[in-house]
């Protein structure tokens, strides 16, 4: 008896504490649409022609050039209806899609950081100009076009650096360290800065707008990277 109890005590298995959707039906989407997307309501959520590239970014909350793996990863769309409790917070959205990519794609990343060329957020010359705000909530704005327009109210640094980053399609980087939150009382315009798969130039440090007192400096960054161990290109079964 004993040594049947130890044999069972052996093989039992660990409980899967990942978050996890209550039922998911994941496929691949070979309508050769130009149109994607998500919405999100009633406990469900509905994933139209997504790339499993933006699927993993969206897991992992991360932008393009964070993410490192194979390049037919842009070429794999995939639907996905799935349904979780109502009560479930937006924060734990992005651990129930890494569950979901883990079991039916057997997604497997490492994480690791790399020095990228990007640009840094840093006072301009005339010194910083933006005063600290007590705010209690964040009404940030942007539209996009040729020239991208940002308006923000109790903004944090690390948001507006993040935002500015998506502009020049290069990483961003908040160099210095200004803590609290931001009124931005003038639309800061900027343009794009370099083309995907260019170097940032050094004449580009100067696009930003000086009336904040910020500008864009060209350097190394350190980036988090999501590397990409193991994927599949067909989910497993519904």
């Amino acid at each position: 008896m004993t040594i049947l109890l130890a044999a069972g005590a052996l093989f039992a298995q660990p409980p899967d504490t990942r978050l996890a959707y209550e039922a998911a039906s994941v496929k691949l989407d070979t309508s050769g649409s130009g149109h994607s997307g998500s919405d999100a309501s009633k406990g469900q959520i509905v994933i139209t022609n997504l790339t499993l590239q933006r699927l993993i970014e969206r897991a992992y909350n991360v932008k393009p050039t964070q993410v490192s793996g194979p390049g037919w990863l842009g070429d794999v769309h995939v639907d996905i209806v799935a349904k979780f409790p109502p009560d479930t917070k937006d924060s734990d959205h992005p651990a129930m899609l890494r569950t979901l990519l883990e079991d039916r794609f057997h997604l497997a990343v490492h994480r690791e950081t790399k020095e990228l060329p990007g640009y840094a957020l840093v006072a301009a010359k005339g010194g910083f100009k933006l005063k600290p705000v007590d705010a209690d909530d964040d009404d940030t704005r942007h539209q996009g076009g040729r020239i991208q327009t940002l308006s923000a109210k109790g903004t944090s640094m690390a948001t507006l650096a993040d935002l500015v980053s998506r502009y020049p399609q290069h990483s961003g980087h908040r160099q210095n360290q200004r803590r609290g939150r931001l009124q931005l009382r003038s639309a800061l315009v900027h343009r794009r800065l370099a083309s995907r798969d260019r170097r940032p130039a050094a004449g580009a440090a100067r696009g930003s707008s000086g009336s904040l007192g910020l500008r864009l400096q060209a350097q190394k960054v350190p980036v988090e990277m999501i590397v990409v161990d193991h994927v599949e290109r067909v989910p497993t079964e519904n």
